[in-house]
């Protein structure tokens, strides 16, 4: 229920004006979230790069209806691809159809992405297109394979719990386009459409990744990020990699940023290939609600801040 209420909430535009103009909320937002300028991203990077770490940067913004805003966020994407290009940092990006214009049209929205995928192409970059709600995942993977057909420096995100996504990325692999990241799912969707039990979708997740370390997949050309703090999940995949002899550097494991610090720094030691997913911008309100959504230690760290406790 509590999961469900915090998910509600993330598209408040009322609850939004309140947390963002709520110090403690700000604070608390800086744990899961980089900064609200490009500058604060690009420190991020830096330091996690030094750390040997690997990054996806994120802009925050979704659910834009207007074109001027849209071509806003691909401006800056344009603009931190040459920053992280010109200062030679080890990062990507990963972008939401939904803040490149999807809701207005299909077709402004693909010349924004492709626009994005093109410019990373040129630095050596990798672009990741996120999976949102179910309702844009026809969507995205039409965008998806569109990119594809030009570019090989574009991959996207499949969530565990939704009932489709066995068939979508068997689809992927069959088509030899399966670069993925596969994650569990953060939205609020029907039973009848994704999994609700937490042990389920971590099955499901687990038996994915196995899908996609299969000696028939990677001949292929998948390649696969698992995106999950979830130690039940990456250590069966690490076993199972290290049985097959599976080279870790040729798949990764993503964390979001500010959480498992710690495990991030022991799972780089031990010879894996970590990736984070750093945000920043200012409209950060609807990723952070998701964030405490997540895990209900991150709402008590959150209440003791905002209550000084």
């Amino acid at each position: 229920m509590l999961r469900h209420a915090l998910i509600a909430l993330s598209q408040s535009r009322v609850m939004q004006q309140l947390t963002v103009d709520f110090p403690p909320a700000r604070r608390m937002a800086r744990r899961f979230v980089a900064g609200e300028t490009r500058e604060d991203a690009l420190q991020v990077i830096q330091k996690l790069n030094h750390e040997g770490v690997l990054v996806t940067l994120d802009y925050l913004g979704e659910h834009v209806t207007d074109k001027q805003l849209a071509r806003a966020s691909v401006d800056e994407y344009l603009a931190v691809l040459e920053e992280i290009g010109y200062q030679g940092l080890n990062s990507g990006v990963s972008l939401k159809l939904s803040a490149m214009g999807v809701h207005i049209d299909e077709a402004f929205c693909f010349d924004n992405v492709r626009e994005i995928v093109t410019l990373a192409q040129k630095y050596g970059r990798f672009v990741r297109i996120d999976m949102e709600e179910s309702a844009l995942v026809d969507s995205t993977l039409n965008i998806y394979r569109r990119l594809r057909q030009e570019f090989d420096n574009v991959g996207v995100v499949l969530q565990a719990y939704l009932h489709r996504t066995r068939r979508d990325l068997e689809a992927l692999i069959h088509e030899g386009i399966a670069d993925i990241r596969l994650v569990k799912g953060a939205y609020d969707e029907s039973p009848d459409i994704a999994w609700q039990r937490r042990e389920k979708i971590q099955q499901e997740l687990i038996d994915l990744c196995i899908t996609m370390l299969q000696p028939e997949a990677r001949d292929k050309g998948a390649r696969l990020a698992l995106g999950s703090h979830d130690d039940v999940v990456y250590n069966q995949v690490i076993d199972f990699a290290q049985k097959e002899s599976i080279d870790p550097t040729s798949w990764e494991i993503q964390f979001l940023y500010g959480i498992r610090r710690d495990e991030l720094r022991r799972l780089v030691h031990a010879g894996h290939r970590m990736r984070v997913y750093v945000p920043y911008g200012e409209s950060w309100y609807p990723y952070f609600m998701r964030r405490l959504a997540e895990r209900p230690a991150n709402l008590l760290f959150f209440l003791r801040a905002a209550t000084g406790k």
